[in-house]
């Protein structure tokens, strides 16, 4: 699907930023790519659940009517937002039909600063039923990753990855309760950071999952998303600086026990302790130590956070697919049970935190999957048993640092032998967000990355040719 004429699909989203700022462009021109792109390429992907076209183009003209572009750090920048969160004028589908909200009145508060620092939100992306898995797809469509049609560009923000990855849009909204965007960042070759807790509000469903789930963007560029970032966060864009010389501890210890980095995501730890010495930071063994009761808090916390969204929204539980079903009711029974305590949350938030002291260590470096990601498939068709043991054996790495409430990235360090791409992922104690990303990007730096998947646009021959 290489570009057949002059286009701004492929830019970054600080280059289209830039051009418009300057003249280049316009909003509406570089809007009008997209859409005309998205019309084209997502026919196969799926990415998208509903496209804004005229809605979209009119927020455009707005953008190019403004006399001051100077402020708009996302001016005339096209983004998708995640359908889980509320776009006055559209649904919130929430994964599917039957777990679908009536047309919201206003925006979320992440899509209102979006809009402020001159984005266009051309549309909403597709996530699996109430958020709950890895994998993303359901009764209307499977959601595909670009690099490889035939897997999934993971969940649940997996229509956000699959989107940027693509160049649909340069980048993306999507939320992380468990690791839903490291994970599809990582099974997609792009930029995923989970900001720490309270830095971004987050306001979803009932209690955000007991305050887990932080808002977040994926990106391919480490640039474009601390610009993202920094939005989201309501800050002023702030330019990354390459961190001195820093003490990273590195783990390949598994969260699940029974379940280990398969040989390409060792070796991408591997990798990226040698990129970290490149820079000049020193590399120490450092294993969290993951406790039992943390496994299976976590595990009834995700069950209960789908118990407890299904009860507050009124939804019509029959109407959801089975394996939801399974979920919200064991959920039920986690709660009657006692077995879903701030406590427990709160002490494993205390220990993570102090690992990094007692291990003086600056940040961690973990794989950011243990295999490669599963097939795209009916996930929604099949049992709860088989969604869930797909879904931890793949992606067991993230979701301890919801719990801990720590900001975490993903950063892609190469390929599989297959093809797909490879990541790592890094946390950091809190507010290292601009740390992270600061390492992140000397990473980038080093060993570049593919920014798009192979046979989709890379930057358009009407677009600069640097960020």
């Amino acid at each position: 699907m290489q570009d057949i004429k002059a286009t701004w699909v492929g830019a970054t989203a600080k280059q289209i930023a830039r051009g418009v700022r300057r003249g280049d462009v316009s909003a509406t021109q570089v809007v009008a790519d997209h859409l005309e792109y998205i019309s084209r390429a997502d026919r196969e992907l799926a990415a998208f659940r509903a496209v804004r076209g005229g809605e979209a183009i009119t927020e455009a003209e707005k953008v190019d009517e403004q006399e001051d572009l100077a402020n708009l750090p996302l001016a005339g920048v096209p983004v998708a937002v995640k359908e889980n969160t509320p776009v006055a004028g559209l649904p919130t589908w929430n994964g599917s039909a039957a777990a679908r909200s009536d047309v919201a009145e206003a925006d979320h508060e992440v899509v209102r600063r979006l809009r402020g620092a001159g984005a266009v939100i051309l549309g909403v992306t597709r996530m699996p039923e109430l958020g709950l898995w890895a994998l993303t797809d359901d009764d209307s469509a499977v959601t595909r990753n670009p690099w490889d049609s035939t897997r999934t560009p993971g969940g649940s923000s997996g229509g956000a990855a699959a989107a940027v990855a693509a160049g649909l849009v340069p980048i993306a909204h999507g939320n992380d309760g468990l690791g839903s965007i490291r994970i599809p960042a990582a099974c997609c070759g792009l930029v995923g950071l989970k900001p720490g807790r309270g830095v971004v509000p987050c306001q979803l469903g009932a209690d955000d999952w007991f305050g887990l789930t932080e808002h977040g963007m994926l990106t391919s560029t480490v640039a474009d998303a601390a610009v993202g970032f920094s939005v989201l966060a309501g800050r002023r864009p702030e330019k990354l600086v390459p961190p001195q010389r820093l003490r990273v501890g590195v783990s390949l210890r598994s969260p699940v026990r029974g379940v280990a980095p398969d040989a390409p995501n060792r070796d991408a730890v591997a990798a990226a302790g040698r990129l970290l010495a490149a820079a000049g930071h020193d590399t120490v063994p450092a294993d969290p130590v993951y406790p039992t009761a943390l496994g299976l808090q976590g595990i009834a916390t995700w069950f209960a956070a789908a118990a407890t969204d299904v009860r507050a929204s009124g939804l019509d539980r029959r109407g959801l697919q089975r394996r939801t079903r399974r979920h919200v009711a064991l959920g039920e029974w986690a709660q009657r049970r006692g077995y879903v305590r701030e406590a427990d949350r709160a002490a494993w938030r205390q220990r993570s935190v102090d690992f990094f002291t007692d291990h003086s260590v600056d940040l961690l470096l973990t794989p950011a999957l243990a295999t490669a990601p599963p097939e795209a498939a009916r996930w929604s068709d099949r049992s709860w048993r088989v969604n869930m043991t797909a879904n931890i054996r793949y992606a067991p790495y993230a979701a301890p640092w919801n719990i801990a409430g720590l900001p975490a990235v993903v950063v892609p360090v190469g390929r599989r032998p297959d093809g797909l791409p490879v990541a790592v992922q890094l946390v950091g104690p809190p507010g290292s967000e601009l740390l992270l990303l600061g390492v992140a990007g000397q990473f980038e730096m080093a060993a570049p990355w593919v920014r798009h998947a192979p046979g989709y646009p890379r930057v358009g021959t009407g677009s600069p040719a640097t960020a």
